[in-house]
């Protein structure tokens, strides 16, 4: 008898179960039913319950209900965590930590290809933003702990800057989150991430949606076309209403104003004047957390706090 059925036996008549639960079925299932009948057990039978059938629940005319699954399970797992706050941290996944930087520029120097020479010059150059990421990543986590509602960095959970976010917070004791994603290449949870905040996406718009959901802002290091898709599509729902606005930060105002020309949109009337006040540029981790407890009263007395707290 497995412990949930002992808790069921011992609960009084009036509040016992009047069926078995799915996790009993699908147990018995496994255990007793299947085993017994053998002919019943292949990929040619329809016997299996319709939750324990994966070939089933794959087939294309269940993609709404797997979409449901997808956006309830990390909201779930989330709610029973007690996260309510997250900060996302956007970035490539190409930026490494400046000692692996420095490694890759030896070894380029040693094979005398200038072109490797080159490209390794300019990660370590850009190495700067990955250990901007890891302390900005460790301020949000160690200052927010003393909140009531502590504020949670959140990443794409693979390597580079949302690497160093996660690893932020886990040298200070905190715990992250990760929305890792099935691509071909440069996806796999990084060790950072706190195991039970590890979530897996297959479905792009959905993890779109949890980084948004929670988000009380959002912190945008220099990246490729991943970056630049999250980043527009955030800015594109607050330009247009579509949800409420909050601080977006670019980091690299140098990386920024090469990459996008933000004075020729407005020229061109693609953008309104007032959208470029979307977002602020910054350079240090120290800047952006300044922004952000401006922004939320977080240097306010434990009264203001708590307000803040309640509406974030």
């Amino acid at each position: 008898m497995d412990a949930t059925t002992q808790a069921d036996t011992a609960k009084p008549k009036l509040t016992a179960r009047n069926f078995p639960s799915a996790e009993q079925e699908a147990s018995q299932e496994a255990t007793q039913l299947l085993p017994a009948a053998p002919r019943y057990d292949g990929p040619e039978s329809s016997y299996r319950l319709a939750f324990t059938d994966t070939d089933f629940l794959l087939r294309p005319e269940l993609r709404p209900v797997r979409m449901q699954l997808e956006l309830l399970k990390p909201e779930l797992v989330q709610q029973e965590q007690g996260i309510e706050s997250t900060i996302v941290i956007f970035g490539s996944a190409r930026i490494p930590a400046e000692a692996l930087a420095s490694e890759h520029l030896s070894n380029a120097q040693a094979s005398g290809d200038a072109a490797q020479i080159a490209r390794a010059e300019m990660q370590l150059r850009m190495s700067r933003f990955y250990e901007e990421a890891r302390r900005f990543a460790h301020l949000v986590t160690s200052r927010s702990q003393t909140l009531a509602t502590p504020i949670y960095v959140v990443t794409g959970g693979g390597p580079g800057i949302m690497e160093a976010g996660n690893r932020g917070a886990f040298e200070c004791g905190g715990r992250s989150i990760g929305l890792n994603i099935v691509l071909p290449h440069e996806q796999a949870p990084n060790p950072y991430i706190t195991p039970e905040l590890c979530f897996q996406f297959h479905y792009f718009a959905l993890r779109k949606m949890h980084f948004l959901m929670r988000s009380v802002a959002l912190v945008c290091f220099p990246g490729g076309f991943g970056t630049l898709d999250e980043l527009f599509e955030a800015m594109t729902l607050m330009q247009t209403g579509k949800c409420r606005r909050r601080p977006i930060l670019l980091f690299g105002r140098e990386f920024w104003t090469r990459l996008i020309n933000f004075d020729w949109l407005v020229e061109t009337g693609m953008i309104s004047a007032g959208d470029v006040d979307l977002f602020r540029f910054v350079e240090t981790a120290e800047e952006a957390w300044q922004i952000l407890a401006q922004d939320y009263g977080l240097h306010a007395g434990d009264a203001q706090a708590r307000e803040f707290e309640e509406d974030i």
